[in-house]
């Protein structure tokens, strides 16, 4: 028997006779469905809402038209009214989530951005020594012993002229924070 054949056979009361379209169709149906909401629980349930609508709206079969086309388009309008819904329902939501998702990495990196711009401009306002100081100190990750080698002077006194250079730093980056 063609579908046709069959459905036209559910449209006049043989109900038995749908579990037949069933197992051509359902999985065609289901691929569909999975296929246009990316969901295979959505995909299932909507394939079942199908062939339910099926059997509700059977009486609306047009036997001039074929069943692959009259399915097809319950489908297509079992997923519409699942995208409609599922608008109406989160659409809030679902933008909210997305956003409180990206926000933070959006937001955290325009502000570590703007910090190390005030960084680099208050590390710019420093005497040169101090800038020296701590470029290699904190930038190059130099041990103390190495800075002092390298510019004549005792470690005690690159200790000092570090904290010295951090403390104006700091009070630079803040002064330029309140700009």
């Amino acid at each position: 028997m063609s579908d046709e054949q069959i459905m036209e056979a559910v449209k006049n009361g043989d109900l038995q006779q749908a579990s037949l379209l069933f197992d051509r169709f359902h999985k065609r149906i289901f691929n569909f469905l999975a296929r246009m909401t990316a969901d295979r629980d959505a995909a299932e349930d909507l394939t079942q809402n199908v062939f339910l609508r099926l059997l509700k709206y059977r009486h609306s079969y047009n036997p001039e038209m074929k069943f692959q086309s009259w399915i097809y388009q319950m489908a297509r309008n079992a997923f519409s009214d699942y995208y409609q819904q599922k608008k109406q329902r989160e659409p809030v939501r679902m933008e909210v989530e997305k956003l409180n998702d990206r926000m933070p990495d959006i937001l955290d990196a325009m502000e570590q951005e703007e910090n190390e711009k005030r960084l680099i401009r208050a590390l710019a306002q420093l005497p040169d020594d101090y800038r020296e100081l701590l470029v290699l100190t904190r930038f190059q990750h130099l041990k103390y012993e190495e800075v002092a080698g390298y510019l004549d002077m005792t470690v005690a006194n690159v200790k000092v002229k570090v904290h010295r250079a951090i403390g104006q730093l700091r009070e630079n980056y803040f002064q330029l924070e309140n700009i």
